[in-house]
């Protein structure tokens, strides 16, 4: 009796220590599939404007990103200045008239002309014109010089050691160019107040604007556009940087340039705010971000935290990607970057995209 009492009873507390097994291994496993499918959701994307999409080349040319990189993998292999060059093409295109590729057309004058985009490389420029030429052989005449550019720009960032991010792609692009558009592009002489202004005007917030002159943590300048700073006394500047300029450029006329962050140059990095609390930066619109109130706290926090810079630069690009662009039967697709289409031309490129987006919007 009592041996049956025992074997019951352990029977019982086998069948406990069963349960409990199960049930804390099924924790554990729900546990763990909810870990998979929360890493399995998409990143939180930045809002998009109507006519763009995250993946508006999916049918029609869907290796299009992987041919961008792979040919700026080798034109940075042999020039990794073109990288800060693509960058500032951009930002110069979208700030005009928006992102229309309007900087790439010729003309007598143009865009590239004008004061404000002094020292655009014209090597990048060709850049962009190769790669058209290379997706419009791969997809045929569907993809925009305005949208390589934002491609372009990108890349740039993230292979120079910046932050990997989808851009929004589907812009046309335009067919005219604005010459009194490029004096709206702010100066590197801007103090922070005006830089705020102008940038507020087109809805960027203070974070937007200090992160997007995080571009200027590669590349250099010409002596023209820092002249002022060598000897200004509004905003500090370090005594040893100031007699390296000064060796570096003699005159304003000087056709020398000078490295814009004077730590890692040719790297898209965080240390172009470690510059700036060394009163280290190149430009004055620079170095009073430093000074300023409004800014100075967001400098710090993206001098100490490089991924809290990089997700803000990410999305301040995004943002400006998408300043007045045009889409769906709004502009063309040029069938060379440097020149408008003609009118038949621009018709048929358009019915063709039309229709495409149509195919789109029924799967």
């Amino acid at each position: 009796m009592l041996f049956f009492q025992v074997h019951h009873l352990t029977k019982s507390i086998m069948a406990s220590v069963s349960g409990i097994v199960t049930t804390t291994s099924f924790c554990i496993l729900f546990f763990i599939s909810c870990l998979l499918s929360a890493s399995s959701e998409p990143l939180e994307r930045p809002p998009i404007v109507d006519g763009l999409s995250w993946n508006f080349y999916l049918t029609n040319c869907p290796r299009l990103e992987r041919t961008v990189t792979s040919h700026l993998q080798k034109v940075f292999k042999q020039d990794s200045g073109q990288a800060p060059a693509l960058l500032r093409i951009f930002f110069h295109d979208c700030f005009v008239q928006g992102c229309d590729g309007s900087i790439l057309l010729d003309g007598s004058p143009n865009e590239k002309d004008q004061a404000a985009n002094i020292g655009i490389r014209p090597e990048a420029l060709q850049t962009i014109e190769d790669l058209r030429s290379l997706v419009h052989k791969q997809c045929g005449r569907v993809v925009s010089c305005a949208d390589l550019v934002v491609l372009a720009a990108r890349d740039a960032v993230s292979l120079l050691g910046g932050p990997k991010f989808a851009v929004p792609l589907g812009r046309k692009d335009g067919l005219t160019f604005s010459i009194n558009g490029t004096r709206n592009l702010p100066p590197p002489s801007f103090r922070t107040g005006k830089l705020l202004d102008t940038f507020a005007a087109r809805n960027f917030s203070a974070t937007d604007v200090v992160a997007l002159s995080g571009a200027h943590t590669f590349g250099r300048a010409h002596c023209s556009t820092f002249f002022n700073r060598i000897n200004q006394t509004g905003t500090p500047i370090d005594p040893f940087l100031a007699k390296n300029l000064s060796k570096t450029c003699p005159t304003s006329q000087s056709s020398n340039t000078a490295v814009l962050d004077v730590r890692t140059p040719n790297v898209f990095d965080n240390k172009y705010y470690v510059n700036l609390a060394n009163s280290q930066g190149l430009f004055t619109s620079d170095q009073d971000l430093f000074s300023d109130s409004r800014t100075k706290g967001i400098v710090n926090s993206f001098a100490s935290d490089q991924k809290v810079f990089f997700d803000s630069f990410a999305d301040a690009v995004v943002k400006l990607s998408q300043l007045d662009v045009l889409t769906g039967k709004q502009g063309q697709i040029r069938a060379k970057c440097s020149v408008a289409n003609t009118k038949k031309e621009g018709l048929v490129v358009t019915s063709v995209v039309e229709e495409d987006m149509d195919l789109r919007g029924h799967i």
